[in-house]
């Protein structure tokens, strides 16, 4: 198997005698699980030994179950989104800087062949493993929401959004009717009336989220 050189494929360059660095070994495990889930594979620790060349025990050390190991290579060229600046002046300024950090987060669509490709990967593998779903959100996913839910609580303390908000409720409610769209009707992002729609959602939720 021929593993992906792209930096985002988290693809290591092979030394030459002597012992690897950790990090390069992380990489080579990671690339061979992820040529394995782009060719639309099953994961095995077989394959992922044969791809990486590195040993089981040198697997094991990093990843103690195939389940970590998919959820690690399922966020290869992902980050958690920077801080939302929250020092604007009232509630304009703090909707403008959510909706610029949504409508602009690759996270929620964009031309990327990670979201166009992987995004459905990642989609097939977790809907089908309930374990690796659980196991993505708590390693991977949630720690992305952080910005987005800081953003409110900072937005519920100054008195622009309701006292009431239910933080993590609210970013559910913005993320769903991001992923409606790639998931259920299968549209892209990068077309202007998908991104429309989105934006018209996105005002809907705000509204109910202002004081």
């Amino acid at each position: 198997m021929t593993l992906p050189t792209a930096p985002d494929a988290g693809a290591a360059v092979r030394r030459g005698p002597g012992r690897p660095r950790d990090e390069e070994l992380d990489g080579q495990i990671l690339a061979a699980a992820l040529a394995l889930i782009d060719a639309e594979q099953e994961v095995t620790v077989a394959r992922v030994v044969a791809g990486s060349g590195v040993s089981r025990a040198a697997l094991y050390r990093r990843w103690p179950s195939m389940t970590t190991l998919i959820a690690a290579a399922l966020d290869v060229g992902r980050s958690v989104p920077a801080e939302i600046p929250t020092d604007g002046d009232g509630a304009g300024a703090l909707r403008e800087a959510v909706f610029a950090a949504l409508l602009g987060d690759p996270s929620f669509g964009g031309t990327s062949q990670f979201t166009e490709t992987r995004f459905r990967q990642r989609i097939r593998l977790v809907m089908a493993d309930r374990q690796l779903q659980k196991a993505y959100w708590s390693s991977h996913v949630a720690r992305r929401r952080g910005p987005m839910e800081r953003a409110f609580l900072v937005g519920r303390e100054r008195g622009i959004l309701r006292p009431d908000l239910d933080v993590e409720a609210s970013f559910d409610a913005i993320a769903g009717a991001c992923y409606y769209q790639l998931i259920v009707r299968g549209d892209s992002f990068d077309d202007p009336a998908t991104r429309a729609r989105v934006r018209a959602a996105l005002e809907i939720v705000w509204r109910g989220m202002l004081a």
